[in-house]
Parts: structure tokens; C-alpha cells; sequence
């Protein structure tokens, strides 16, 4: 008999649900991937900690760093102390460097597994922050700091730069000066106001094409400094047009600067590319994003089909996620990470939900039992017995039974 329960729907109504009772979704073990594909990883909180849970991070290091591993043995790499990871909703700076530090160390138990981590401004008091000098050296700490662990940089957009800019030149100091002095390549991150509303008019201007001229011009004059960038704008067109005009020299391998898609929406497609051009950068997408968390095996599966030249395979495992990635992502797009999380532990990867900053409460019930549905479509979810005893747990806190 299949699994089933009862789920809220958008009219304030019940109605039964019964899972379909496919298998979930599992990898092929040891198959090398033909793109570079980091998931920007959560963080698990400590329940049982006494702090207040709005005011401080309390994390459970050992639950945090095990998914880490989990995600290195799908062969995914981790984008470290990100948003996904409440990086400004939740997490402070000397939580997210101890953060770095624990998977950077945990990286070493996995041959060739890849970490990057957030670096930005996140520590300075955005209120003391007069000038862009001040900017920059809140920049130069946190990338000391991370460098000093070994760590590639992820060069995080900055509120304190949106705010105090005066237009696209005071961009290209900050920048200028950030690459000029780092270690490695980079990925630079431009991350759109709807996941964060304080970097409105990133680059200078809030016109998207004059945003990505002064984009472009920065990475073109450090284009050995820049591995990629990432860009987070949920537009698709967009993203191919700058991914086309990337330096094709230059980058982490010499090969050409990548774009990395954080496109949460368009993602499958994105990644499979268009061939474009004889630049292999120029044609496709490598991927950083924060739907590989919660969609961590499909992921892995897909890229596998897909760099065994099997495109079919790879839409037939991805696309059926798309609609699970657009439900968590959607308006308002900041609070994308509690369904991250949720499906974390549907999956078993923690053992209850609660999250840094309170944030488990910034969604409704029929929004989780619409994740859930998503998610049983997508066959991801790992233990249906186990997701939906849960489910059910979360509907009776609700005052749903049955």
C-alpha cells in the first residue's frame, strides 16, 4: 500500500495525498563530472543550545560537517559560508570563519574535493562604514583571514559597497584592489536584490546591462585572477549573454573565465549549455548554487548521465527538480534557505527543524506541503517512510492530525 497523509492546500482546505512510490534518486558511484559544480551548503543549528536563537548562532558542527562529506562523496564541491548558509541572516563572521575552517579540514579526508568560501563585509558595522576605503579593508580582513586557512575565495557582493558607491568606478577600485591582491583565482559573486534587497544597483547602476559592462570590464583587466563568476539575477538570457563575452583566456586553468549559473530557475538548462562558439566557457555553464543542497543526489546523478554525453538522461533527472527549485526560491527569494533546510530533514541529514535566526518560521504550512509534493515528484525524497513520519509531525504541530 502506498504511503500517504494529508496535506493543507492553497484554498485552506485538506485533501489526502499518496506518495508515488518510485525509487528515489541515486548516483552512480566514481563518475567524473565534465563541469565544475559547487553546492552552496546550510548549516545545521544547535536546538539545544541556550542562546537566543534570533540574536546569536548556535551550530551543531558535527551534523553541519557530515553533510559537507555527504555532499563530497556525490562529488559536488561546497561553496562554504554562503547565503544558503544565512550568511547576513543568522550567521556572524567569526561563526562563518570557524565554518570555513571545519570543511576546509574536513576536505582533506576526500581526494580532489573542492571547497570555496564567501568572503565579504558582512563584520563591519554598516552604519560606521563612511567610505570605500572603509569597504576595502573589511574586504582585505576576511580575505586575509581565509586565505591565511588555505582557502579559495568566493569575493561575496558587498551592502556595505551598495551603500556607500557613488557610481560603477568606486566598483572597479574595490575590485581592482581585492584581485590584485589574492592568492588564487577567485569567483566573483553579483547576487540580485531579490535574494538580497540592501545590494539593489550592484556595479554602480540598477540598469542590468550597465551592471554587467562594469562587471565584465573588472573581470578583463584580472582575467588570471578571476576563476568565474557566479551571478544570481534568475534571469536565464542574461546569464548566457555574459557567460558569451567572458575572457577566453585567463581563469583558474588558462582556459577561459567561467560562469558559474546560481540561476535557481533555469539551472538544468543553463548547465547543459548551447554550444555557442568554439570557447568551451563561452557555451555552457559550470554551477554554484544553493539548490544542489537540497537537491543533492539528482544533482550528482545528472551531471554523471551528462558527462557521459548522455543529455537525455541529464533533463530527465534534472527537469523534474526545476519546479521543486522554484517553489523554494520563490517570492520573497531571501527566505529560499528554510526550504533547503526542510528538505535536509525530510532526508534525514539532521534530526530536527529548527534553524540559526529562527529562520525555520519564514514559510507557511501550505508551502511545505507543497515542497513535499515537489519533492515526491522529483523522487528525492531518500526515506519516504521517514519524510513522511515527519511531515506528519510538522502537520500536527500545526494542529493538522491524521
Amino acid at each position: 500500500m502506498a504511503l500517504s497523509l494529508t496535506l493543507p492546500t492553497t484554498g485552506g482546505t485538506l485533501a489526502p495525498y499518496a506518495l508515488r512510490g518510485t525509487a528515489p534518486v541515486k548516483p552512480n558511484a566514481g563518475v567524473e563530472f565534465d563541469r565544475i559544480a559547487y553546492s552552496a551548503a546550510h548549516v545545521v543549528a544547535d536546538p539545544l543550545a541556550a542562546v537566543d536563537p534570533w540574536l546569536q548562532a548556535a551550530v551543531d558542527w558535527d551534523t553541519t560537517i557530515a553533510y559537507r562529506r555527504h555532499l563530497f562523496s556525490l562529488g559536488l564541491g561546497v561553496a562554504e559560508a554562503m547565503d544558503t548558509a544565512q550568511r547576513g541572516m543568522g550567521l556572524d563572521w567569526p561563526t562563518s570563519l570557524e565554518l570555513i575552517r571545519r570543511s576546509l579540514d574536513a576536505a582533506q579526508d576526500t581526494p580532489g574535493a573542492l571547497v570555496a568560501s564567501g568572503c565579504g563585509t558582512d563584520h563591519l558595522d554598516i552604519d560606521d562604514v563612511k567610505s570605500v576605503d572603509d569597504v576595502i579593508r573589511g574586504y582585505e580582513e576576511q580575505m586575509a583571514a581565509i586565505e591565511k586557512l588555505g582557502g579559495k575565495l568566493i569575493v561575496m557582493a558587498s551592502r556595505a559597497l551598495a551603500r556607500v558607491a557613488k557610481g560603477p568606478a568606486d566598483y572597479e577600485r574595490v575590485y581592482d584592489r581585492i584581485l590584485s591582491q589574492a592568492k588564487q583565482p577567485v569567483v566573483l559573486h553579483w547576487l540580485g536584490d531579490m535574494f538580497d534587497p540592501a545590494l539593489a544597483g550592484y556595479w554602480g547602476t540598477k540598469d542590468v546591462d550597465a551592471a554587467m559592462d562594469t562587471a565584465l570590464g573588472i573581470i578583463a583587466a584580472h582575467p588570471d585572477k578571476v576563476d568565474g563568476i557566479k551571478i544570481s539575477l534568475l534571469d536565464k538570457d542574461k546569464e548566457i549573454a555574459m557567460r558569451r563575452r567572458l575572457p577566453a583566456t585567463g581563469g583558474a586553468d588558462g582556459r577561459g573565465v567561467r560562469m558559474y549559473t546560481g540561476d535557481d530557475f533555469n539551472y538544468a538548462e543553463l548547465i547543459a549549455g548551447d554550444g555557442f562558439g568554439s570557447v568551451p566557457t563561452h557555451g555552457k555553464s559550470d554551477a554554484l548554487l544553493g539548490i544542489f543542497d537540497a537537491i543533492a543526489p539528482a544533482a550528482s546523478a545528472a551531471l554523471g548521465a551528462l558527462a557521459q554525453g548522455d543529455t537525455a538522461k541529464f533533463h530527465a533527472i534534472l527537469g523534474p527538480t526545476v519546479p521543486l527549485s522554484r517553489h523554494i526560491f520563490a517570492a520573497p527569494t531571501r527566505f529560499y534557505k528554510t526550504g533547503v533546510v526542510f528538505m535536509a530533514w525530510l532526508n534525514g541529514h539532521q534530526k530536527h527543524f529548527t534553524m540559526v535566526g529562527g529562520q525555520q518560521s519564514t514559510r507557511s504550512l501550505v508551502h511545505f506541503a507543497e515542497l513535499f509534493r515537489l519533492a515526491d515528484a522529483a523522487n528525492l525524497l531518500e526515506q519516504p517512510e521517514l519524510a513522511v513520519r515527519r511531515m506528519k509531525t510538522l502537520l500536527a504541530l500545526h494542529g493538522v492530525e491524521g
